[in-house]
């Protein structure tokens, strides 16, 4: 079972949340927080997989309360839930540490699907925040450009064309049907990637992949 926590200050949102995650076999809400202090502390001490923030919350917002739980219990992967077209929100919550990223109207399968993924090691973008990624990545400045492209050179050949799905969006899954290795192989690039490039998670590995104009070899 999948141990999830929902913080969001709008009781009426949490009831909605929580009745989403009720309709699955394997998620189990073990937990509500109205605020992001909140949220920390029951996270530790109910020994969450999962936790799913409100962006805008009173006492400790959700980017500060992601960033928390990054540094004292970087176990619990973070979905970040916001309302359409904050992109500055995105690319903090990314660099936070988050793992999934949801637009609050967006189908209830699709947060199913986020609780899913992040908790397997994958990351959830919904499908309009990653058209907003791209857009923003499209307008990547040079020095970040140039960053980014220095931060890659020292990967192998292989690493970087694991990287470059990455900046696609693929699962493990779909990496390793591409370049016909096993998903065990992709994960362990994957993990080695995040540990060379000093990164969270694989959202993050995807962004640094755009910036650094990879693309993925037909």
């Amino acid at each position: 079972m999948i141990r999830v926590l929902i913080a969001d200050d709008e009781p009426l949102m949490r009831a909605g949340i929580k009745a989403i995650l009720g309709t699955a076999d394997d998620i189990d809400l073990v937990a509500e927080a109205g605020d992001g202090r909140e949220a920390v502390r029951i996270a530790l001490e109910r020994r969450v997989d999962v936790a799913v923030l409100d962006i805008r919350m009173p006492r400790l917002d959700g980017l500060a309360a992601a960033r928390e739980l990054k540094s004292v219990a970087p176990s619990v992967r973070v979905v970040m839930l916001t309302t359409f077209g904050e992109d500055d929100n995105i690319v903090r919550a990314l660099s936070d540490g988050a793992a999934g990223f949801l637009l609050k109207d967006s189908a209830p399968e699709e947060l199913l699907r986020a609780v899913r993924a992040v908790h397997a090691g994958e990351a959830y973008l919904s499908p309009m925040v990653t058209s907003r990624v791209v857009g923003m990545v499209a307008q990547v400045g040079q020095p970040r450009r140039q960053e980014a492209m220095r931060q890659v050179e020292g990967l192998t050949d292989r690493e970087v064309e694991v990287l470059a799905l990455l900046g696609l969006g693929m699962s493990n899954a779909d990496v390793g049907q591409r370049l016909h290795m096993s998903e065990a192989t992709v994960k362990t690039y994957v993990s080695r990637l995040l540990a060379k490039l000093g990164l969270t998670n694989r959202v993050q590995a995807a962004l640094l992949a755009r910036d650094a104009g990879l693309n993925p070899q037909p």
